[in-house]
């Protein structure tokens, strides 16, 4: 498959878990971010087919960086992951464009399963 998926989170062990879940199931062409901002300036490059964003994040928050993303691509398909307890911010990112929310520890069957609904 060549569809681009971006992994952005501080954390490199989840981006590594998520990436692993998707090489696996035919996903290879993955680039990472660590952070929000980093995310927008890549994002703005690289045009990924789907974002997998962390919301709680140094320098640009997942927020910050899915507002910014969506202002300059209305079209960009962005999926949100947090730790459960923060439903202000899945409400704030649905209503910002996300197109869904996995809440972490997430298993491996969640992430595939909402990329092959989004990207196929």
């Amino acid at each position: 498959m060549d569809k681009k998926i971006m992994l952005v989170d501080d954390a490199a062990f989840m981006r590594m878990m998520i990436k692993d879940t998707l090489t696996k199931n035919g996903y290879t062409n993955i680039i990472e971010a660590a952070d929000g901002e980093i995310a927008c300036n890549t994002y703005a490059s690289e045009k990924p087919d789907l974002v997998i964003m962390d919301i709680t994040m140094p320098n640009k928050t997942g927020i910050e960086a899915l507002r910014d993303i969506k202002a300059s691509d209305p079209s960009a398909k962005v999926v949100m992951c947090s730790a459960m307890g923060q439903e202000s911010m899945v409400v704030e990112a649905i209503k910002l464009g996300a197109l869904d929310f996995i809440v972490k520890p997430f298993k491996p069957d969640r992430i595939l399963a909402t990329v092959q609904k989004i990207i196929g």
